[in-house]
């Protein structure tokens, strides 16, 4: 098999290309959500929320057979994501929110799943995805649901890089933390239940946190760690299907789509911080100790953001 078979001629197939357009647009989408998660420090969010997923496509699976999957977690993502909030905001700290939820929902999944026949083959699927047999009519659902986690972002993009970077300029401001929060979970958890469906429950935080993490060796322009991210995610995923279906065709060796892309993201992740660390160009800036204020006046206009040479944490999420 050539080259130029592995990187195009594969996704003249049916399947390849199904596959192909979601993860794309998969991608690219947690590519730029992944920014923001990176920025606030919820990648521990994140895990939570995939696995407060896994009931719900365990539960989706059970009532309506593949068809289910992807209203099951759904529900199930939107539900873990204002449990999260609401926990946060009732004064316990984020971490034991996450570990009460992310055991008590995986539990739950483990329970349903048990109860099937087929016990160990929808385990598999439901842990580590297929995307490579993704029915046709459920490629327009998966496409949706990821653009509208970007819209939900977009639409409220710069009140969520001031709440990054000033938590207490973002509320005196007039921005409502409250609302902030439950739009970005809402919007990661959007983005678990597209990659649940495709590459699986335990692979989904690597299309959600390594972009945003290269694109922050990459550079040190805020608003260029969002093309920086959609850009590496799309070239990674297009690279690690491709790579799959080479070994699995050209080579004979059958290996996991799913976890071949989460590869191709992981090792592109060690090259660029390799080639950073070489240049002394990494941008990966220290958690800093405390919220950098961009103001000392709680009345003082919103900041012109314009480079991200410090990574936001402190108070709140």
């Amino acid at each position: 098999m050539s080259l130029t078979d592995a990187l195009f001629g594969a996704f003249a197939i049916p399947f390849m290309g199904r596959a192909l357009l979601v993860m794309l647009v998969l991608a690219v989408v947690a590519g730029f959500v992944g920014v923001l998660v990176n920025l606030r420090g919820l990648e521990f969010i994140s895990d939570g929320l995939t696995h407060a997923v896994f009931p719900g496509l365990a539960i989706g699976l059970a009532v309506g057979g593949s068809a289910g999957l992807l209203p099951g977690a759904a529900i199930a993502a939107l539900a873990g994501a204002l449990a999260l909030t609401w926990l946060d905001r009732a004064g316990i700290t984020s971490d034991a929110a996450i570990a009460i939820v992310l055991t008590a929902t995986f539990s739950v999944g483990v329970i349903v799943v048990s109860r099937s026949d087929d016990y160990a083959g929808e385990l598999e699927a439901l842990l580590f995805g297929r995307v490579l047999t993704i029915p046709p009519d459920e490629v327009l659902p998966l496409v949706a649901v990821s653009l509208i986690a970007l819209v939900m972002v977009l639409v409220t993009l710069k009140q969520q890089l001031y709440r990054a970077f000033d938590a207490k300029g973002s509320r005196a401001a007039g921005d409502s933390a409250l609302v902030l929060d439950l739009v970005l979970n809402s919007a990661i958890a959007l983005v678990v239940v597209a990659a649940a469906s495709t590459i699986g429950t335990l692979l989904v935080l690597a299309l959600l946190i390594v972009p945003g993490a290269v694109a922050r060796l990459t550079t040190a322009r805020l608003w260029w760690l969002f093309p920086a991210a959609a850009v590496f995610a799309a070239v990674a995923a297009w690279l690690g299907l491709a790579l799959g279906f080479a070994i699995s065709v050209g080579a004979g060796v059958d290996v996991p789509a799913g976890s071949t892309v989460v590869a191709v993201f992981v090792v592109g992740y060690a090259l660029v911080l390799l080639i950073a660390s070489m240049f002394g160009r990494s941008h990966e800036a220290r958690p800093a100790a405390g919220r950098t204020a961009r103001s000392s006046s709680p009345a003082a206009p919103r900041p012109a953001v314009g480079a991200a040479e410090a990574r936001p944490a402190g108070e709140g999420r």
